[in-house]
């Protein structure tokens, strides 16, 4: 994904923050939460290289598992997976866009897919247009860190994976928020930026009037449908903060190149692999992930991608919003 390029600068300062912005643009997750939607890297970023273990290795079909798909998939062998790939630590692409995919959500849909005697035919996606696919029947099953809402559910089954949400960072030293945002109130005469069809520009938008009944000027919403762009105007100052992935803003903030820092969670959700209505998959994924759990595979994925504070004792079919 592309970002918009900084302005042109001069002099040695100038270069040092052009240089961290570019070492930035590859880090920054808009995911699916809202928890998503992420998109391929800016071109000739570099990326930090993914840890080396492979724990999926050594996931096995479980007959019995495998059983609870529907006769014509176990024929076919084989699932549509709309995937969206942007940034650590759910999905991204560590190696160049010529190599496969990288992360947490990719493991776990690997995972599941073992477990199931099935091979999944993976098509990066943007965010924002999986969840319609679904309906349409493009994809069978979308990834991409979606977040389990009341809205969603209307439309789209969720089988459940981890549990993530909806975070704040800001520049490394800003003064403009500090501290954790519990209350919209705090972004009051802010620029917040935030991923399209997300979970936070939901929330943002929907929460709009709050400062206006407290009193206070209203914040304003940047939206980016591209991963490097809302990086670039945080680190130009062009907005003040970013709304994204309670897992994502925190990886960001561990890499000494970002300059970023977490402010902490908001709200917290359910993330899950996303279905049409009524899918004849979900007892069957949900079996795989439960299996995952029970074998400690899940475990060692989440260990590995740094997001164990996110782990779920089991997975749930469609369970209500948290609260």
């Amino acid at each position: 994904m592309t970002g918009v390029p900084p302005a042109p600068r001069r002099g040695t300062g100038a270069l040092l923050r052009a240089a961290a912005a570019l070492a930035l643009l590859p880090l920054l997750t808009l995911t699916a939460c809202g928890p998503g939607g992420e998109a391929p890297r800016t071109a000739g970023a570099q990326a930090a290289p993914a840890p080396a273990d492979d724990p999926v290795a050594g996931v096995r079909t479980v007959d019995s598992i495998a059983a609870l798909l529907p006769a014509d998939v176990r024929a076919a062998g084989s699932r549509r997976v709309g995937s969206s790939v942007g940034s650590p630590p759910a999905a991204d692409y560590p190696n160049g866009q010529d190599k496969p995919p990288a992360g947490q959500d990719i493991e776990i849909a690997d995972a599941v897919a073992k477990v199931l005697g099935v091979r999944l035919e993976r098509q990066d996606a943007s965010f924002e247009t999986i969840l319609p696919a679904l309906g349409s029947g493009k994809y069978d099953v979308g990834t991409g860190n979606f977040g389990v809402t009341a809205e969603r559910l209307k439309t789209i089954d969720f089988v459940t994976y981890i549990n993530d949400g909806q975070g704040f960072a800001v520049r490394t030293g800003s003064t403009a928020l500090t501290g954790r945002v519990t209350e919209l109130t705090r972004l009051c005469g802010l620029t917040i930026g935030t991923g399209a069809g997300t979970t936070f520009e939901k929330t943002l938008t929907e929460q709009r009037g709050v400062c206006a009944a407290a009193g206070r000027k209203p914040y304003e919403v940047k939206v980016f449908s591209e991963t490097g762009a809302v990086t670039t105007a945080l680190q130009q100052g062009r907005i003040d903060v970013v709304m994204s992935t309670i897992n994502g803003l925190r990886h960001q903030a561990a890499q000494p190149a970002a300059q970023t820092t977490f402010l902490g969670e908001y709200h917290r959700l359910d993330v899950g692999f996303a279905l049409k209505k009524g899918s004849p998959l979900a007892p069957a994924l949900q079996a795989a992930v439960n299996e995952l759990i029970g074998n400690g595979t899940y475990a060692r994925i989440l260990k590995k991608w740094g997001t164990t504070a996110s782990a779920i004792d089991t997975s749930r079919i469609n369970p209500p919003e948290q609260p």
